[in-house]
């Protein structure tokens, strides 16, 4: 009796969808990939340096960050600018840290939904968001100890378009949200460390 050697030919390694609506999908993948290979590489510290103007207005800028096994710097330094309106006593010279917050759940959103839009192969035509928190302002002015400092309720409105079905649109969506490091955060909380030079 003879052996008969056989051979097992591997599939095809399936190829990402191609890049669409600005999305790099095969750097996307690529990333994922080597991420599961080396999970170290995961690892990210991103960093703010904030400095007073006056009154309430601050100024916040973001260069430099860790991750990807090393140290890396934003094509330029970004500024961002925070401040009160007048009823809030300020000059109104940015967003209050309140509206960043919005904005920055929903940057993180939507961020989220092109890229997931892209890996399922669904062009997006346009994706519009109304992000609305609501607050109390007597817990950060000492006039309550039963109201919250911050908002006790965020509601995020999505306006999404493109070549796939709504219902498939609304799972990108609902994908997105269950990805969303800003979603998590502000759901489930992050430790807050807060030392001082004086």
């Amino acid at each position: 009796m003879t052996e008969q050697a056989t051979t097992l030919e591997m599939p095809a390694a399936k190829a990402p969808p191609v890049p669409r609506h600005g999305v790099d999908t095969p750097t996307l993948f690529a990333t994922i990939n080597a991420v599961a290979g080396q999970p170290e590489l995961a690892k990210f510290q991103f960093r703010a340096e904030s400095k007073w103007v006056q009154g309430t207005h601050m100024q916040t800028t973001m260069h430099g960050f860790s991750g990807a096994g090393g140290e890396h710097t934003h094509k330029q330094p970004f500024m961002a600018e925070s401040d009160h309106p007048a009823v809030l006593c300020g000059e109104d010279a940015g967003p209050t840290p309140v509206e960043w917050l919005l904005h920055g759940l929903a940057g993180c959103l939507t961020a989220g939904i092109a890229n997931i839009a892209a890996a399922r192969g669904v062009t997006l035509t346009k994706v519009e968001a109304t992000l609305e928190g609501d607050a109390d302002l007597r817990g950060i002015l000492g006039l309550s100890d039963e109201v919250r400092n911050g908002f006790s309720s965020i509601r995020a409105s999505f306006r999404i378009a493109g070549d796939g079905p709504p219902e498939k649109l609304r799972q990108i969506v609902e994908q997105s949200r269950a990805r969303s490091a800003v979603f998590d955060m502000l759901t489930n909380g992050v430790p807050v460390f807060i030392s001082v030079e004086a």
